[in-house]
């Protein structure tokens, strides 16, 4: 069994904006939820942490293109978007 899984994060609003990226790679512990996806991007984007905390509770999450609760476990190869509250008019 392998040490590491491998997901790609795809960013959207706020966090591509931040980040300036629309996809990023990381690489996690095995059986890692998906909702610590936001502390690893808070950890390797510190000077961010101001920007991005407040989205926390309002951003959702999808796994292979279905929305997520936050426990979900991610498995290698996944493909994680986070998904702020959008708005419009």
């Amino acid at each position: 069994m392998s040490e590491t899984i491998t997901v790609r994060v795809k960013l959207f609003a706020a966090f591509q904006e931040a980040i300036a990226e629309s996809e990023i790679e990381l690489t996690l512990p095995p059986h890692t939820a998906v909702e610590k996806i936001y502390d690893r991007l808070l950890s390797q984007y510190p000077n961010l942490s101001t920007q991005l905390e407040p989205w926390r509770s309002l951003t959702r999450y999808a796994v292979n293109l279905e929305f997520a609760e936050p426990e979900t476990l991610l498995q290698n190869g996944d493909e994680v978007a986070l998904i702020p509250p959008v708005s419009g008019g």
